[in-house]
């Protein structure tokens, strides 16, 4: 039986070489969520799709599926290539957080045009940030853009009260295992965090991705957003990001 050759918008998040000429692409596509595809010849000199499928590009792609998990890759229209940021050290190590985080809460074939829509306004809004005086995972954006991602997967920390009484009171800690934050008086076990943070990690959620940047948050405020944001990804879904520690 024939396979079918569809066209959709997609993201390169990870590129793997598969043998002297192929790769394999992480994909994630508006129609399909992730996929995996293999891009045959993209690794020659002359190929025509090598430049247009580097991790972060945002292309318009025509697919082969078979019958195996990989698809194959056609044809290939470059929309956007975040050229700017994959040659700034700084926004490219941004941007790879974004794209491994994307990976690791969107896994499924399942579209999800929310989760899409996002992952391509932060890859529009990294071409234009300056670098920062920290390190990559202390991003401003790419922290915003982690919050976001957890609130459309269904992990959004609940922050406004203490997730085991209900005090609004001071809270004074995250229980990752609870969801949320939580009052002095069962803070045994949680993560600490300072007033400054969470009221930082609540600002980067309530507020658009492109405002990101103009947070202001103190070094302590983006140290505990990133607390929450790991703490969450090994409660929910046993995982570390490899690229948070460079």
């Amino acid at each position: 039986m024939a396979g079918k050759t569809y066209k959709t918008e997609a993201v390169v998040l990870r590129s793997l070489r598969f043998s002297e000429a192929d790769r394999i692409l992480h994909l994630y596509t508006a129609h399909r969520g992730r996929i995996g595809a293999i891009a045959k010849g993209v690794r020659k000199t002359k190929s025509r799709f090598g430049a247009r499928l580097e991790p972060l590009s945002h292309v318009e792609l025509l697919l082969h599926e078979g019958a195996g998990e990989l698809q194959t890759i056609t044809g290939v229209e470059l929309l956007r290539s975040h050229r700017a940021s994959r040659e700034d050290p700084y926004r490219l190590n941004v941007g790879l957080i974004g794209a491994e985080a994307m990976l690791r809460l969107f896994g499924e074939p399942e579209a999800n045009e929310r989760a899409f829509g996002a992952l391509a306004r932060f890859l529009d809004l990294l071409d234009e940030t300056p670098a920062a005086a920290t390190r990559p995972a202390l991003d401003p954006l790419v922290l915003s853009f982690q919050l976001k991602l957890l609130w459309l997967a269904g992990y959004l920390p609940h922050l406004t009260s203490c997730v085991e009484c209900g005090a609004t009171g001071e809270l004074a800690a995250f229980s990752p295992r609870a969801g949320g934050a939580v009052c002095g008086v069962h803070a045994a076990g949680a993560l600490r965090l300072a007033a400054e943070g969470i009221a930082g990690i609540e600002r980067l959620l309530s507020t658009p991705l492109a405002e990101a940047p103009a947070a202001r948050l103190s070094e302590r405020a983006r140290r505990d957003a990133l607390t929450v944001v790991t703490s969450s990804y090994e409660e929910h879904g046993g995982f570390r990001l490899r690229t948070l520690s460079a």
